[in-house]
């Protein structure tokens, strides 16, 4: 390919460099394994500063999965409860995934139908928000349950930067700086 993109055709190796040093460009070899080999004519500097940005780009914007955990006991008080599930809601609002243990001490591990109670009642009380991934499982001591959030982490993060953004806006009011005129009397 020519300098701007175009085809040139089939040219000898020796024409093909005079032609890159013509331009100011380098000779990149795109396809080796073509017959002839394919060639390009191209800044490869620019090319590989530009490829860097965009995998640098496309970093910034992944979201890593997370997973939290919330660790209750089977007898939890009814407003530690709703602290607990209020994080929960956080976390999965967010777009995190949940790890929920419920931790059996002493005569509390021979009932373990209170843990599961209290773990269906939270799957219930999130459930516009998340869905139960794993079903409760007892572990040893411990109850396991694993939710997961309905939208994912990048609409998320979305969602927060226009709710930021929005707050901003109303924070600022209106105040561009601009002075305001007064209507004239007539």
């Amino acid at each position: 390919m020519g300098p701007s993109g175009e085809q040139v055709g089939i040219v000898p190796l020796a024409k093909a460099l005079e032609l890159a040093q013509e331009y100011d460009l380098d000779l990149v070899e795109v396809a080796a394994n073509a017959r002839p080999p394919v060639c390009k004519l191209m800044d490869y500097g620019k090319f590989k500063y530009e490829s860097a940005m965009k995998a640098r780009e496309a970093r910034k914007n992944q979201a890593h999965t997370v997973i939290k955990e919330m660790k209750l006991r089977p007898k939890i008080d009814p407003h530690d409860y709703d602290t607990k599930k209020g994080h929960v809601v956080r976390f999965l609002k967010q777009g995190d995934k949940v790890k929920i243990t419920i931790m059996f001490r002493g005569r509390e591990q021979s009932r373990p139908e209170l843990g599961f109670r209290l773990l269906q009642r939270l799957a219930e009380d999130v459930q516009d928000l998340g869905f139960v991934e794993s079903n409760p499982k007892q572990d040893g001591r411990n109850m396991i349950m694993v939710l997961g959030p309905h939208k994912k982490k990048t609409e998320a993060m979305a969602e927060a930067r226009e709710a930021q953004a929005a707050r901003k806006a109303e924070r600022n009011g209106g105040a561009t700086g601009d002075p305001v005129e007064e209507p004239a009397d007539a």
